[in-house]
């Protein structure tokens, strides 16, 4: 009977961990040589920019989850493929911008391979040499965006490898893949192994013996056994005369960077602080390498093995930019939930007792079980206090962690808060062009639990609606030394849009030590249905930089989408799509207005609905004189049902989509059926809802009203 560590889901924090804080050390000087960062920055020891805000999205965290989501869009087994993988990297990724690089067909190997599955080139020949040639092919992503299929497979190097096959094979080949199946398993060894000599030495076995990249590691592992002086700038050195950039074709070949990586590692000596600097030290793609690095690291050594000084910038919060806004501001935890979920299912392992409550990659539930774990809260800026936000074990109000809230030395009320929608003064950058949509939203009920650590406070959640500029209150609650539970609901059908959510505290009754006085948190969560509108008048762009602004709520897929004169205005010259709302609703009705502007044979314009991403949704559209109902089944759009619609140009049509189940209404907007189906073939059981339109079509959306019910 296979069996986990028994401190998986703890490995899987540190090491998901250990990745976002070596993609926040290195991105800053990503692409210097070695003497640019010692004659700049001295040695590192520490992070080389100090972000006042949240660092924005990155490539290296964006495509590894985007992935590994196929394992829960097809199967979790070793039986998925390369070619389904493929499907859901274009289901994730927005049409050339943001997600990764888009350097230009034959320059960039994602770009490359991205092109090549739209225009029907499966995995695993999207990515081979073959097709791509070899410099194209031998480029370093394919490393890079693997970590999570080590994750899911602890102490099991040989089916972490495999799984890696497969999802590097989709956009490189040759050492592409052979460094991704090698950074997995060295990952998943991670979690049995003590040493990491050990681990190196174990994910080796799994690539072929005769390829390159055993090649250069052995020389690697040969220098440094031979180096009396540890040394690692000399071992440096050895790499820049054997291995290095001037050797290899292409912007970034995945050679001279996995040497960077071996080295670090074995003159790190298990120390992760160590280990990560000698990486970024050196200079090369350094947020890559220091990613991967990081994440093996983090799992040897656990959570209690990285230093504060990394793990308090980071503060739990994780943002991504795949083409599913309420999928990319999440919170580290949740992505613990989304990987540790599918390592027990392919162990063939029911979630643990201690986990199960708080293993669920759905809604936002923030229960500080993880050691160190904040869920991205934070305090509000209040001159002359200073707070602190810790977790803390002990009289939980469930499990066994809490958010330890101190700093009350008087009676001036406290708010701490987290994010709920993100907007471009959240963050001191903007890479990889990252778009939201809010993850709570109006209608929803908020709920958490506090007790008091001496005395008592009053004590009341909150959600900031940005574009009522207005913070919602719920009842002021009396809490003293026993958990006390909160609860309010949001106001239900407002043209809102809810950025953060929180708790705010007034001291009532004080102790004499200052530093002692706070109040517990413990499961805090927004749960019910959402009931809410979109008015195109209360939007806003979102000013990113001179190629990249948003409207506010929305991601796109494809298409030039604007607001003017109180709606929202899409086009594109064959396809655009625009989404927003919450990938996880199921029961949907869904009403708006749309305005054809432009229409030829075969235009569509139309709302998408149950939408999980560019390759996997439904739509109501009017096209050629018809009402549509058509499901996208990645990139092919069959008509479930029809019928004759009236419509013309520049005249407005009001329709309303209803979903229960795997059942689908379409009402006119005096509320008369005009189309149904039950798609029983595979059907979409959740997903946000969107404009899309087709084949050249413009349109203009106004008045958008949605509820969900479960």
């Amino acid at each position: 009977m296979p069996t986990l560590p028994q401190d998986y889901v703890n490995r899987v924090y540190s090491g998901w961990l250990g990745k976002i804080i070596g993609v926040r050390f290195g991105a800053p000087v990503e692409g210097w040589r070695f003497d640019k960062i010692r004659k700049t920055y001295g040695v590192l020891t520490d992070y080389v920019a100090k972000h006042k805000k949240l660092m924005a999205a990155d490539d290296d965290t964006n495509v590894p989850l985007a992935m590994l989501s196929a394992l829960y869009d097809h199967t979790y087994t070793e039986d998925i493929t390369a070619e389904q993988i493929g499907r859901t990297l274009l289901n994730q990724a927005p049409y050339e911008h943001g997600f990764f690089w888009w350097g230009g067909y034959g320059v960039s190997t994602e770009h490359t391979a991205y092109i090549n599955l739209l225009e029907g080139i499966p995995a695993p020949f999207s990515g081979s040499v073959e097709h791509n040639g070899k410099a194209v092919a031998e480029q370093i992503g394919g490393q890079i965006f693997i970590d999570p299929w080590g994750l899911i497979c602890p102490n099991d190097p040989d089916k972490a490898s495999r799984y890696a096959a497969k999802a590097a094979s989709v956009t490189h080949g040759g050492n592409g893949v052979y460094g991704g199946m090698f950074v997995a398993a060295a990952i998943a060894a991670a979690f049995g192994e003590k040493d990491i000599r050990t681990v190196l030495e174990r994910a080796l076995q799994t690539i072929p013996s005769d390829c390159e990249y055993v090649r250069m590691a052995r020389d690697i592992i040969s220098f440094y056994d031979n180096d009396s002086a540890h040394d690692w700038e000399t071992a440096f050195k050895h790499i820049q005369d054997n291995w290095g950039y001037n050797r290899y074709p292409g912007a970034c070949h995945i050679i001279p960077n996995a040497a960077v990586m071996i080295m670090s590692m074995l003159y790190g000596e298990g120390d992760f602080s160590q280990t990560i600097c000698i990486c970024n030290m050196c200079g090369w793609d350094t947020d890559c390498n220091v990613g991967n690095v990081g994440t093996i690291m983090g799992v040897l050594v656990g959570v209690d093995g990285i230093e504060e000084k990394w793990r308090l910038p980071v503060n739990d919060a994780f943002v991504l930019s795949t083409v599913i806004g309420s999928r990319n501001s999440l919170d580290v935890p949740w992505c613990v939930s989304y990987i540790a979920t599918l390592g027990y299912r392919i162990a063939g392992l029911e979630i643990p007792e201690r986990w199960a409550p708080f293993i669920k990659p759905q809604g936002l539930h923030c229960h500080f079980e993880l050691p160190g774990s904040t869920h991205g809260f934070f305090a509000k800026k209040q001159k002359g206090r200073e707070v602190k936000l810790q977790q803390a074990y002990g009289d939980a109000a469930s499990g066994e962690g809490f958010l330890k809230v101190t700093g009350f030395p008087d009676q001036r009320p406290l708010a701490i808060a987290r994010k709920t929608y993100f907007r471009v003064d959240d963050f001191d950058d903007s890479r990889y062009d990252p778009d939201f949509s809010p993850t709570v939203y109006p209608g929803q009920v908020v709920s958490a639990k506090l007790k008091a650590v001496s005395g008592q406070y009053k004590a009341a959640l909150f959600a900031y609606d940005f574009n009522q500029n207005e913070t919602y209150f719920g009842p002021d609650t009396l809490v003293g030394n026993s958990w006390t539970d909160l609860s309010f609901a949001l106001p239900s059908g407002i043209r809102g849009c809810i950025d953060e959510v929180g708790v705010k505290i007034w001291p009532v009754e004080i102790g004499d030590n200052s530093s002692e006085n706070g109040i517990l948190v413990d499961d805090f969560a927004v749960s019910g249905d959402a009931s809410y509108k979109i008015d195109f008048s209360k939007e806003r762009y979102d000013f990113w930089h001179y190629h990249h602004f948003s409207v506010s709520q929305f991601t796109v897929l494809r298409g030039i989408w604007t607001l003017y004169n109180q709606t929202l205005n899409g086009s594109g010259p064959a396809f655009a799509q625009a989404y927003s709302g919450n990938v996880e609703w199921s029961g949907i009705d869904f009403t708006a207005t749309i305005i054809p502007r432009y229409m030829q044979a075969k235009s569509r314009a139309g709302i998408g609905f149950r939408i999980q991403g560019a390759m996997r949704s439904y739509c109501a559209g009017l096209e050629d004189g018809f009402l549509k109902l058509l499901k996208n089944e990645y990139g092919v759009w069959k008509v479930l049902a029809e019928a004759p619609f009236e419509y013309s140009v520049g005249q407005a049509a009001r329709i309303q989509v209803k979903c229960a189940g795997s059942e689908m209404k379409v009402y006119s907007e005096d509320s008369v059926e005009l189309l149904s189906f039950n798609d029983t073939d595979n059907p979409y059981l959740t997903g946000c809802i969107g404009a899309i339109l087709a084949n050249g079509a413009s349109a203009s959306y106004s008045d958008w009203v949605i509820k969900t019910f479960a």
